[in-house]
């Protein structure tokens, strides 16, 4: 019975957990922003189902500890869109908070904006590179 209870009270909060995730990449609106700059809107179901089953994928082989051998260049490869997305979701809510204004004004970077956001992005890049590359590197 204690086992059943967990079993519940787990798959309850995954549920929460997921639908407010779920939610928040909808109130930023993301998927719809990267519909409408590529002009693909025709296809947003699609993007929101890849979403969706790209979580659960993701969540499955975390949960059952299986490994697919599917090569280092497809790793790579899908290591890569998931940083786009996280890149993007950091956007959508940098944007959303008006950070980047806000930061602007009061660093005065009026001239050097570009320069600005090539270092956060080359650092996002570099810092993934020492997390993924370097077995143990971030590890405390």
């Amino acid at each position: 019975m204690r086992n059943l209870i967990l079993i519940y009270i787990g798959f309850s909060s995954g549920l929460i957990i997921s639908g407010a995730v779920f939610a928040f990449i909808t109130t930023l609106g993301i998927v719809q922003r990267l519909a409408k700059k590529t002009s693909s809107e025709k296809f947003v179901k699609l993007y929101e189902q890849a979403i969706i089953f790209g979580g659960i994928f993701g969540i499955s082989t975390d949960l059952f500890n299986f490994y697919l051998p599917i090569g280092k260049l497809l790793v790579g490869f899908l290591s890569f869109c998931i940083g786009i997305f996280y890149g993007c979701l950091a956007m959508s809510l940098a944007e959303m908070l008006n950070v980047i204004p806000i930061l602007i004004r009061r660093g005065s970077i009026q001239n050097g904006l570009y320069f600005f956001i090539i270092a956060i992005a080359l650092g996002k890049f570099f810092g993934s590179l020492l997390y993924y590359c370097i077995p143990g590197f971030y590890h405390f």
